[in-house]
């Protein structure tokens, strides 16, 4: 059975290389061995192109009868933009198949295993399950809810500051840190900040790593959060390569709007709940549009506003070893926050990496389970 994990943790490996490009696929990975042998693997192309089982047997060729095929995710049964994978590998004539996980789709959950078993095609479920699960964590979300996972980042000093009284903020982490913040970038969707993130740094919001560090052909859709929209027209966010999002308050004036339409941003009017844009509403725009994945990488009022309105899915902070101080000082999450402890949002499945000196710990929020 150890081989067994070894094909499979082969294909988990090809899967991730489809994240930040499948999106709103699922990223698969799959493999095909015949006689201890691979002959043929894949990972899931961009939506409308092929899928990793397709792609694995496309490489196998007549190598595949007979063969066993590991695959991070139960094949799709149904048509979509492409033939449903089951047909391809029943007409491959696959002796047995190894699924990672179910696939949460309602459209498919099961079904495809039970069309692969009534082809008389053996099949085993669960080999490393959760680290399949946790690939796909964002399909799960957005296929089942409609809503994109949202991940809430930030990077701080020891004493729990994210700039100095006067703003400054560069650099709190080091290069190591930043250098993971652009490969999370890749791999999600879009990344969202608040406005006053906007005036205050002046990001890019870029992805700048790879093969396709800061070309057009590969960059997040950048979400600003701007209510009353307050974006500088020279902002980088609207110079830099690729798309940009203005979620501004219903009833801004026209001229702003068409002001930001010139620049290149597409402006969606959304209600505003205490004078600042419905992020509920915001996540369920983004995720009709196929948005299934954003990094939320502050202020401080947009992060509050998203954990307090329980719409924060995972938390990655990056804890640099520096003292900042001052009671003005920025912190990331602003807000009312809670009145005792007891009260605070906890985090569970955590983890903690090292980057240089710096620190990352990420978790997801605990939810309330209600019986």
């Amino acid at each position: 059975m150890a081989v067994d994990y070894d094909y499979m943790e082969r294909a988990l490996c090809l899967a991730k290389l489809a994240l930040g490009h499948s999106s709103p696929n699922p990223a698969v990975g799959a493999v095909i061995v015949n006689n201890g042998l691979i002959v043929g693997e894949g990972y899931t192309q961009p939506p409308g192109s092929a899928h990793a089982e397709v792609m694995a047997l496309r490489q196998a060729g007549e190598g595949a009868k007979g063969g066993t095929m590991y695959v991070t995710l139960e094949p799709c049964c149904h048509w979509g933009r492409t033939p449903p994978c089951t047909q391809a590998i029943i007409a491959a004539d696959i002796g047995e198949i190894h699924l990672a996980m179910l696939d949460p789709n309602p459209l498919v959950s099961g079904r495809g295993k039970a069309q692969l078993e009534e082809a008389g095609i053996s099949t085993f479920l669960g080999e490393h399950e959760e680290q399949a699960r946790e690939i796909n964590q964002a399909y799960a979300k957005h296929i089942t809810t409609g809503l994109p996972l949202v991940i809430a980042k930030f990077a701080m000093s020891l004493d729990g500051k994210i700039a100095t009284p006067t703003g400054d903020s560069k650099w709190i982490s080091n290069e190591e840190s930043r250098r993971y913040v652009h490969c999370l970038r890749h791999s999600v969707d879009a990344v969202m900040v608040g406005v006053n993130t906007v005036i205050t740094d002046d990001p890019q919001l870029t992805a700048r790593v790879g093969r396709g560090g800061g070309s057009p052909e590969k960059q997040p859709l950048r979400v600003i959060v701007d209510a009353k929209g307050r974006t500088p027209p020279a902002a980088q966010v609207l110079q830099a390569p690729g798309e940009t999002l203005l979620a501004v308050a219903k009833g801004l004036a026209k001229v702003k709007v068409k002001e930001f339409t010139s620049l290149g941003a597409e402006v969606v009017e959304l209600a505003a709940r205490d004078n600042l844009v419905d992020l509920t509403e915001l996540l369920k725009v983004l995720g009709k549009r196929g948005v299934i994945s954003i990094l939320a990488e502050g202020g401080g009022t947009l992060l509050s506003s998203l954990f307090e309105q329980g719409l924060v899915d995972r938390v990655i902070a990056f804890v640099a070893p520096i003292i900042i101080g001052g009671r003005e000082a920025k912190t990331p999450v602003e807000g009312r926050g809670v009145d005792k402890v007891a009260e605070a949002l906890h985090l569970n499945r955590v983890e903690v990496t090292r980057f240089g000196e710096d620190v990352m710990i990420s978790g997801y929020i605990k939810k309330e389970v209600v019986d």
